[in-house]
């Protein structure tokens, strides 16, 4: 994605309570950025510009619509929306697959993930942030790794794992700092912080909470 796009699109996944309204604006940034254009790193998540067969142009029209749908029901924050938000997002998903668009793929799932989360529904959500995962790092998308990595980091917390949540987060942690993303950098700090202190391990707790304050 263009540079504000993109960074607009991994502040929403690195925020744990990130509102359906901002989520909603952001995601039509993406696509509005794709739409006008894009710089040779984000070839993956165009909409727009792709040159192709009218059946491929109608197939991402149709991918783009499901997306923009999906938005839409997500904003509404019913659970029968989300529910029917996750619907629309499956139907882009295919789509996205036929074209082979790996980038929108991988952002699609990761949504889907978010919902299924939102939702309480934890197996359901790491099942597509681990299809996410692998897709993100084949196209070297760094910021939305490190940002997978740190919501399974969440869910495996939100379901008493952890151990397994420092293990994600752990991950997350360098990715971040390699990137220079401070606000996904202090945050998985307060993550990290937060399981600690859980843990009652008050001492690490605070060795991480104060790693995170002045950045």
């Amino acid at each position: 994605m263009m540079g504000s796009a993109k960074s607009q699109w991994f502040f929403w996944c690195l925020l744990p309570k990130f509102t359906r309204y901002s989520l909603t604006l952001l995601l039509s940034a993406v696509i509005l950025a794709d739409a006008v254009g894009a710089t040779p790193r984000n070839r993956g998540l165009q909409i727009a510009q792709q040159p192709g067969t009218t059946q491929q142009n109608a197939t991402r029209a149709a991918a783009e619509r499901f997306t923009q749908e999906g938005m839409q029901l997500y904003q509404q924050g019913t659970g029968e929306s989300l529910r029917r938000a996750i619907g629309k997002w499956q139907e882009a998903l295919k789509l996205w697959q036929q074209l082979d668009d790996k980038g929108w793929e991988a952002n699609i799932l990761f949504g889907i993930g978010k919902v299924y989360s939102d939702l309480g529904e934890k197996q359901e959500a790491l099942k597509y942030y681990n299809q996410a995962l692998p897709i993100f790092r084949a196209v070297e998308n760094r910021e939305m790794e490190a940002t997978t990595l740190n919501n399974i980091g969440g869910v495996y917390s939100d379901l008493g794992e952890k151990q397994e949540a420092l293990k994600y987060y752990n991950q997350a942690l360098p990715i971040y700092r390699a990137v220079e993303d401070k606000g996904g950098e202090a945050n998985t700090l307060n993550n990290i912080g937060s399981v600690y202190s859980n843990l009652g391990e008050k001492q690490e707790a605070l060795k991480y909470y104060n790693q995170a304050l002045p950045i």
